[in-house]
Order: structure tokens, then C-alpha cells, then sequence
């Protein structure tokens, strides 16, 4: 059963957990439905890699210092025309925080969340650019416990896949960095006490 081996594969990998702003809506999944919706979460994700604090590795080729600089110049300015273009969603606009678990392979949500129907679209707004929903073509998959329900997610872009895999990641090694400093501040915290 596809549901299993997708419900597997989501709990075998690395996964972003936070409260986001988050919606689930039927869907019809048309081909330029789904094209759009390909197109629309590369942006997003690029978005939203471009607008974070620390650099990301970007693969590009180009060696200058200055060259590289001004890609990452560029691309933030064309993030806020994309903002300004769009009137800038104010928070009584967003959908419900839930603490949602996801990855390239699909997301755990509340199961209240879910409307009847199989097809579905997840949308998730992050803090960092709450105007711009990442849009995932999705299908009903499993209860996944303690009230959630694992939705995977279908016919995503290679691209697309590649971008979610190294959002969380970066999610990840962020988490792992905040938590290694923090207990360095702990233990220099617990040996200034102890002298």
C-alpha cells in the first residue's frame, strides 16, 4: 500500500517540527494546477532562503566575493517587490497555528484539520514571509497518532523536492547550533557559580 511505504520513508527522515500557520483545502489536481503549484513553492522556497539571516550554500559557481554578494543583494530585493507586490498578509488573515512535523515527503497535522476528499493542498505560511504560502499538491495518507493525520505529498518537482530536503535541513543544523550555544552558555554560566 502506497500510504505505507510514504508513511516509512516520512519517519525515516530528517523533519521540520514548529507551530505555522497552516491550511489544508480539496484540490483538484489538474496538470497546470499542479504546475502552478510546482512553480509557486520553488519561489517560496528560494524566498525563503534568501531572506534567512545566515548564508545558504547556494551552488553557485561563481568565486568573487563581491559577485556572490550582490546575487544575494538581488535576489532580497526582488523578495521585497514580490512582498510589496502582494499586500502583505496581516496575521488576523492567516490560517490557524498547528504545530505541524513535515518533510519532502509529506507533513502530520491535526486531524481536524483535514476536509473530506482524498486530493488535497497543504499551505504553510512561515514567519520569516507570511505573505507567501508554500503550496503542496498533497493525498490523504494515515492517522499518525495523538490526534494527527499524515498527509503526503504528490507530484512535487524534483526542484521542489531538493528545496524541501535542504529547508529542513537548514531548520535542523539551526536547531542543533541555538541548542550546542545555549549549553555553552550553561556551562560557562555553571563555572563562573562554581568559583
Amino acid at each position: 500500500m502506497q500510504t505505507d511505504e510514504k508513511w516509512q520513508q516520512f519517519s525515516e527522515r530528517m523533519a521540520y517540527e514548529g507551530a505555522l500557520h497552516v491550511a489544508i483545502e480539496p484540490f483538484e489536481a489538474t496538470l497546470d494546477a499542479v504546475a502552478h503549484c510546482n512553480e509557486r513553492s520553488l519561489h517560496v522556497l528560494r524566498t525563503l532562503a534568501s531572506l534567512d539571516e545566515r548564508r545558504q550554500e547556494n551552488g553557485s559557481e561563481v568565486d568573487d566575493p563581491i559577485m556572490l554578494e550582490l546575487q544575494r543583494m538581488d535576489s532580497k530585493i526582488n523578495v521585497l517587490l514580490d512582498i510589496v507586490d502582494r499586500l502583505l498578509m496581516p496575521v488576523s488573515l492567516l490560517p490557524a497555528r498547528h504545530v505541524v512535523r513535515f518533510n519532502a515527503v509529506g507533513v502530520s497535522v491535526p486531524e481536524n484539520l483535514l476536509p473530506p476528499g482524498d486530493s488535497l493542498l497543504v499551505r504553510l505560511h512561515f514567519d520569516t514571509c507570511r505573505a507567501l504560502a508554500l503550496e503542496l499538491p498533497a493525498k490523504r495518507g494515515r492517522p499518525s497518532g495523538d490526534l494527527h493525520a499524515f498527509v503526503y505529498f504528490c507530484e512535487l518537482s524534483e526542484l521542489v523536492e531538493d528545496g524541501l530536503e535542504r529547508f529542513v535541513f537548514c531548520h535542523h543544523r539551526r536547531k542543533v547550533a541555538e541548542a550546542r550555544m545555549t549549553a555553552a552558555i550553561e556551562n560557562v554560566s555553571d563555572s563562573k557559580r562554581g568559583m
